[in-house]
């Protein structure tokens, strides 16, 4: 069955592990707090050719659809979830702020392949500033060679691309952005990522227009 993670006490660091999920009994809003779709960018300002999609959810992929491109997620989880986790660089420690809302948008490129956006908002900017720092130390960490690896393909003061791959699986150009109190994390599947690097930037004017 699909779930939720429901937790009994309000989580403080994002570094760790939520609890064990419960069950989900509906589809999640489409809106989370004050995040909705006007917050993640058009398609066509991703890439010629790109729509949004309406994930149908399901046991595997632990959510309820609920008919539209946009859900809330448990915001521990979605900002936990979205840490390198499998890297065969040496782990990094120090706790991280829990963001207080937490969006996905899904989308398909024009080749057809799966692309997300999730937004994690903060109850303050610094909170922000302080998981995007430790996200990114936490990717340049990472290293090859385990279940994922992680190349890096520029980065900036508010702005990061960079490459995941998955053992045996897909690559992903994965952009990552810090605007106020909101950060950013977009990953498509790619049959070329090492070369995606232009596309990334192009996109970063994009999502620093609306996520903040």
């Amino acid at each position: 069955m699909p779930t939720n993670t429901v937790g009994t006490a309000e989580p403080t660091d994002a570094a760790v592990p939520p609890e064990v999920p419960e069950q989900a009994t509906a589809p999640p809003p489409a809106n989370a707090g004050p995040l909705s779709a006007a917050n993640l960018p058009a398609p066509e300002k991703l890439g010629a050719g790109w729509k949004t999609y309406a994930d149908p959810g399901g046991a595997e992929a632990g959510f309820i659809g609920n008919k539209t491109w946009t859900r809330r997620r448990d915001a521990h989880q979605a900002a936990y979830e979205a840490l390198p986790n499998g890297c065969a660089g040496a782990p990094v420690s120090g706790s991280l702020p829990v963001p207080a809302h937490a969006l996905t948008g899904t989308y398909r490129t024009a080749d057809n392949l799966p692309a997300t956006a999730l937004l994690l908002r903060f109850a303050r900017a610094a909170q922000a500033q302080t998981y995007y720092s430790g996200y990114q130390t936490r990717m340049k960490a990472c290293g090859a060679g385990g279940d994922l690896s992680v190349k890096q393909l520029w980065t900036n003061d508010t702005a990061a691309a960079a490459v995941r791959s998955y053992a045996g699986a897909e690559s992903y150009v994965d952009i990552s952005v810090v605007k106020g109190s909101t950060v950013a994390l977009v990953a498509t599947a790619s049959a070329q990522a090492d070369h995606q690097g232009d596309w990334a930037k192009s996109v970063v004017p994009a999502l620093e227009a609306v996520i903040d």
